[in-house]
């Protein structure tokens, strides 16, 4: 199962790389996407080296699921690609979409991705998505949408995509080796 994550200047690091770090060890096939170019700045100045540019992702490759960090201006500039829009819809059609923080507001929700649907976004960044009710969870799931509340809940959603991908039992293996929350 190959899953994308989205990465583009003044993402929110935690959000980002503590879900690919859990569905690594889960051993899904996770590919960070650049958005705008091979090396990438977090909104606190973290430079990140993501495995491609998205640009050399190819336009008909499906995804079990795709994934968009946090973090501003991160979320603006997801929302702002039409490719991550291109493989956020495409995706959401057989597999799972996943966002955290701003990004279930400000790229998911214009999208239509969470019309009827249930979810959750960082405290404040509503008023991106007025026509959207989010929950105060930290973690929402509603059919193939799963959305994160904030940082603190990075390895929850993680985790949460690791046992909807593949099951609970390896969702609470990886838990357990990194002994969160034990």
């Amino acid at each position: 199962m190959k899953v994308i994550v989205f990465l583009a200047d003044g993402f929110e690091e935690t959000e980002a790389l503590c879900p690919v770090d859990v569905m690594r060890r889960a051993g899904l096939d996770v590919i960070t996407a650049g958005v705008d170019g091979e090396f990438v700045t977090s909104s606190h100045g973290v430079t990140v080296k993501a495995d491609t540019v998205l640009d050399k992702i190819d336009g008909k490759e499906v995804f079990s699921a795709a994934f968009c960090p946090g973090g501003m201006p991160g979320s603006v500039n997801l929302a702002q690609s039409w490719r991550v829009n291109e493989i956020l819809i495409n995706t959401a059609q057989t597999g799972i979409v996943a966002a955290i923080c701003a990004a279930p507001a400000v790229v998911l929700a214009p999208l239509g991705l969470l019309k009827g649907k249930n979810a959750t976004c960082y405290p404040g960044c509503e008023s991106y998505a007025p026509d959207t009710v989010f929950s105060s969870s930290g973690i929402v799931v509603d059919g193939n949408i799963i959305t994160g509340k904030s940082a603190g809940w990075a390895f929850d959603l993680g985790l949460k995509i690791v046992e909807m991908l593949l099951d609970a039992e390896t969702a609470e293996k990886v838990r357990h080796a990194i002994c969160y929350k034990d």
